[in-house]
């Protein structure tokens, strides 16, 4: 018995079962509205395992909302809710455009050089979201929603700009080619890749008809530093006072105003990593004309 109440008190526990119950949820509904679960749930499944290709594109339709995912429940963590995550992630896909566009160094600068403007694009949207709710106790709730409006008026209006508009389109000029950061990019177009990849259909599949790339990798290791960050530092320990009780934070000795602003900068940061990667990582490795949120946040 105490095995079992363990097991059920573990975060992955409750993560399943709360799967489990959509899937019934979602069954009745469908059900309701007439249409058989067991097909809806096959097409669903047949169209992420059926084909490799489908994995990967999976996979890579998953890295942005792994990383925004992560930047609002750190944030929800040290008790605030960034529900800013869409706005940090367009500002990063607006610096790693502009930076991607202007810079065409070698890929081993270039590559580090365009994520990072993106990640600081992305910290400094969610700094201020945190300056405003530190300094004038204005809600973080309403300054982000806000700013994910700002942050959409403003990638329009890089990609109207004479610098960046790419003639008779809707978007930018792509970045340049070393900032990619799609796996295997330059060989598995060349001559011996394509004689390597013949003989192996699956990853031919993979690599040729998929932007697969490195996001997937770095929205992993992520995971796993804001983890040990939040449950194995001290500054995660300030961080998760204050979410829990700021009076008493305060009592202790702990900069309240600052952990707000750190919390806010680190969720945009995160947030400003997936919009890097999205452009790095996949095509058409550059920013288009919105009309309305693409819901990576």
């Amino acid at each position: 018995m105490k095995i079992v109440v363990k097991i059920l008190k573990k975060p992955v526990t409750s993560t399943f079962i709360a799967i489990f119950f959509g899937f019934i949820v979602a069954s009745i509904v469908l059900g309701v509205a007439g249409y058989n679960p067991i097909d809806a749930f096959s097409a669903l499944f047949g169209g992420i395992f059926s084909k490799p290709k489908y994995i990967s594109n999976t996979i890579i339709k998953a890295t942005p909302i792994i990383l925004t995912g992560l930047s609002v429940a750190f944030a929800f963590k040290t008790g605030l809710f960034n529900i800013g995550a869409e706005g940090q992630y367009i500002v990063g896909t607006i610096a790693s455009t502009i930076v991607g566009i202007k810079l065409n160094l070698p890929a081993v600068l270039q590559i580090p050089l365009v994520i990072l403007a993106g990640v600081a694009a992305g910290a400094v949207f969610g700094g201020i979201v945190g300056i405003l709710k530190a300094k004038f106790g204005i809600h973080e709730v309403i300054t982000s929603i806000m700013l994910n409006w700002i942050a959409l008026y403003l990638s329009n209006f890089v990609v109207s700009t004479d610098v960046f508009h790419q003639p008779d389109s809707t978007s930018t000029y792509m970045i340049n080619e070393s900032g990619f950061t799609t796996i295997l990019g330059n060989w598995k177009t060349s001559d011996a890749g394509m004689e390597f990849l013949s003989h192996h259909k699956w990853l031919s599949e993979v690599l040729l008809k998929t932007d697969v790339n490195i996001g997937i990798i770095i929205a992993i290791i992520m995971a796993v530093v804001i983890s040990i960050l939040l449950y194995k530092s001290a500054k995660g320990y300030e961080l998760r006072a204050v979410g829990l009780n700021k009076d008493a934070a305060e009592f202790a000795g702990i900069n309240v105003n600052r952990n707000i602003i750190q919390s806010m900068v680190i969720a945009g940061a995160l947030s400003g990593l997936a919009g890097a990667l999205a452009i790095t990582g996949t095509a058409p490795h550059k920013l288009s004309t919105m009309a309305a949120f693409e819901n990576n946040g």
